[in-house]
C-alpha cells in the first residue's frame, strides 16, 4: 500500500503581497472560500529524535477540531509522505501512528514535549486549474518557542496544495499566481523555522545536505530530490544574502548552483529537453555576476593578507585593495539586482516545474540505460564508474599540464565528488560507507589543491582587470608582485595535486562493492 502524500509548493512574500492576492479575481471567484485561525503545537523529544529521523510531528487546531499530522521527508522540496488523522485533544496520539515511520524512531522511553507553536491566520480558496482543483492558502502569523524568549519569527507565505488532479497545473497556477505579485520559492517549512527559532540558528549560512536518497528510486527521482536539494541549499543562503552583503552565503549559492549544473550534467541525456536546454543557458547566463563577486571576495580575503604579510612596507597594496574593495561593492550590487529581479525569481518558478513536470519525465521511447526510470543505483555505478575513469586519464601527468589542461581536471574532479556527495544515500551498506568516506577524503583532497590553482589564474583575472583601468602606479605595481607571488605557488601545488590524483587512482571505488556483493549473493544461489 503507497503512503498519503502532500503535494505542495510553498512560496515567500510580502504582507502587501497577501492583500494583493486576496483582492485578485483569481481567488476572488474561487470556487470555496475559507477564513481559518490556527494554532499549531509540535513535538519532539528532548534530544529532537524526531526531527534526526526527518519527521515533524504536529497538533492543529481549529475551533474545537484537533488534527494530528505526521509528516517525513521526501523529495526535500515538494511531494513528502503526510499522515493526519483527526485526534481527541491537543496532546499526540501514538496509538494512531502505529503503522507510520514514527514507530520505529520512538524508545519505549521516549518522552514527546511541546517545542515551538505556529498561530496562524489563514484564508484557503479552492481553484479549479486545467483539470485540477488547487487549493491556495495565505498564511500571516507567527512561530514563537518558550526557550526561544521574546524571539519570535513571522510566517507569510502562499501555499499551493493539490488536492485533486495533475501536479503539472500547480505550476501552471504558480506562474499565473508569480504574474501578480513579486514571489520567492519557498524551501522551508513552519517546522523546520521553528527548529531553527529554538537553536538559535534562523539566519545561519547552510552548507549543502545529505541528499535524501532511498535505493529502491529511479533514476528520475534521485535527479529530482538531487536538483531540489540545491534548490534549498541556494534558497537558504539566498535568504540571508537578500538581507546583506555576507562573503560565506554568497559563496553557498554559487556552490548551489555549481551542484546543480553539475547534477545536470551527471544526468546527461536522461533529462535533456527542449525547456530543460533553455532553462541550463539562462542558469548559467543569469549567474555570472556570483562568480565575479565571489573571486573579488577570494582575492581580498586570502591573496591579499599573505602579500601584506610578505611585503609589509608595500604601500602600493593598500591603493590596490582600496581599488579592488570598490570593484567588490559594485559586483555585490550587481548580485542583488539579480536576486531582486523578475527574471530571476521567473527563472527559480520554471526550474522547479521542469524539474518535477518536464517532459524528459515522460520519455516513454527509452529504456534500459538511457531510460528516466531505471533503478539509481544502476545508473549511479555507471555514472561514477564513467565520471572516475575520466578523472584518471585527463589527470595523467598531471604536474605536467598547462593552464587549460588542469582546468578541465579540476571540472572532472568536481563532477566526480559532486556525484559522490549525491550518491551517498543509495549505498547505506556498512562496508560501503566505510569506502565513500576514504573516497571523498582522497578526492576533496585533490579538488582542494586544484580549487587552489584556479584561484591563481582567477587572480590573475581579478589583476588584469586592474590593470586594463588605467590604475596608479603604485597599485599596478603590487599586482606584478602580487601575481609574481601567486606563480611562485603554483609548482607546489601541482606536485601536490599530481600526488593526491595518484592516491584517488589508487582508492576503491565503494560502489563497486554493493556490485560485488550482488553478484556473491546471485552467484550463492544459484
Amino acid at each position: 500500500m503507497s503512503e498519503p502524500r502532500e503535494i505542495e509548493l510553498k512560496l515567500k512574500c510580502e504582507p502587501s503581497d497577501l492583500a494583493t492576492l486576496q483582492a485578485h479575481p483569481l481567488l476572488q471567484e474561487a470556487s470555496e472560500q475559507r477564513e481559518t485561525d490556527l494554532t499549531s503545537i509540535y513535538f519532539d523529544t528532548a534530544e529532537q529524535r524526531l526531527r534526526e529521523a526527518g519527521l515533524e510531528l504536529r497538533i492543529r487546531q481549529s475551533g474545537e477540531r484537533f488534527i494530528q499530522t505526521l509528516k517525513a521527508e521526501g523529495d526535500g522540496l515538494f511531494n513528502r509522505p503526510e499522515w493526519e488523522q483527526e485526534v481527541s485533544g491537543p496532546e499526540p496520539d501514538l496509538a494512531a501512528l502505529v503503522d507510520t515511520p514514527l514507530r520505529k524512531v520512538l524508545r519505549r522511553k521516549d518522552q514527546l514535549q511541546p517545542l515551538f507553536t505556529t498561530i496562524v491566520r489563514r484564508r484557503t480558496y479552492l481553484v479549479e486549474q486545467g483539470s485540477s482543483r488547487i487549493e491556495v492558502a495565505l498564511d500571516s502569523g507567527q512561530i514563537t518557542a518558550p526557550s526561544a524568549g521574546d524571539r519570535a519569527t513571522t510566517v507569510c507565505e502562499v501555499e499551493l496544495e493539490l488536492k485533486e488532479g495533475s501536479s503539472d497545473d500547480v505550476f501552471v497556477l504558480a506562474d499565473a499566481v508569480a504574474a501578480l505579485v513579486p514571489l520567492h520559492l519557498g524551501v522551508r517549512s513552519k517546522a523546520e523555522r521553528g527548529y531553527s527559532l529554538v537553536s538559535g540558528d534562523l539566519d545561519r549560512v547552510r552548507k549543502a545536505e545529505p541528499v535524501p536518497l532511498r535505493v529502491d528510486m529511479s533514476a528520475a527521482e534521485a535527479f529530482q530530490s538531487i536538483a531540489h536539494a540545491c534548490l534549498r541549499h541556494m534558497r537558504l543562503n539566498e535568504d540571508i544574502l537578500l538581507k546583506g552583503r555576507d562573503v560565506e552565503a554568497l559563496h553557498q549559492v554559487r556552490v548551489a548552483i555549481r551542484r546543480l549544473r553539475s547534477a545536470f550534467s551527471l544526468f546527461g541525456d536522461l533529462v535533456e529537453d527542449g525547456p530543460g536546454t533553455r532553462i541550463k543557458a539562462e542558469l548559467k547566463r543569469l549567474t555570472q555576476p556570483l562568480g565575479q563577486a565571489r573571486n573579488l571576495d577570494v582575492f581580498l580575503a586570502t591573496t591579499l593578507p599573505v602579500e601584506r604579510q610578505r611585503h609589509p612596507d608595500e604601500a602600493g597594496l593598500l591603493n590596490l585593495e582600496t581599488q579592488l574593495e570598490d570593484h567588490r561593492t559594485k559586483a555585490y550590487e550587481a548580485v542583488e539586482r539579480l536576486l531582486r529581479s523578475p527574471e530571476w525569481r521567473t527563472l527559480l518558478l520554471d526550474l522547479v516545474a521542469w524539474i518535477n513536470s518536464g517532459p524528459w519525465l515522460r520519455a516513454d521511447d527509452r529504456d534500459g540505460a538511457g531510460s528516466p526510470k531505471q533503478p539509481a543505483r544502476e545508473f549511479s555505478a555507471r555514472e561514477l564508474d564513467r565520471r572516475r575513469r575520466q578523472v584518471k586519464k585527463r589527470g595523467r601527468h598531471l604536474d605536467e599540464l598547462g593552464p587549460e589542461d588542469r582546468h578541465k581536471v579540476r571540472i572532472a574532479a568536481k563532477k566526480l565528488r559532486y556525484g559522490v556527495e549525491f550518491f551517498a544515500r543509495l549505498y547505506p551498506n556498512q562496508k560501503a560507507m566505510k569506502r565513500h568516506a576514504a573516497f571523498t577524503k582522497v578526492i576533496s583532497r585533490l579538488q582542494d589543491h586544484l580549487g587552489a590553482l584556479n584561484d591563481i589564474a582567477t587572480g590573475h583575472e581579478v589583476v588584469r582587470q586592474v590593470a586594463s583601468e588605467h590604475a596608479g602606479a603604485s597599485a599596478l605595481f603590487a599586482a606584478g608582485m602580487t601575481v609574481a607571488d601567486l606563480e611562485a605557488r603554483t609548482h607546489e601545488l601541482l606536485t601536490a595535486a599530481a600526488e593526491a590524483h595518484k592516491e584517488l587512482v589508487d582508492t576503491k571505488p565503494f560502489w563497486r562493492f554493493i556490485a560485488a556483493a550482488a553478484r556473491a549473493l546471485s552467484s550463492g544461489q544459484d
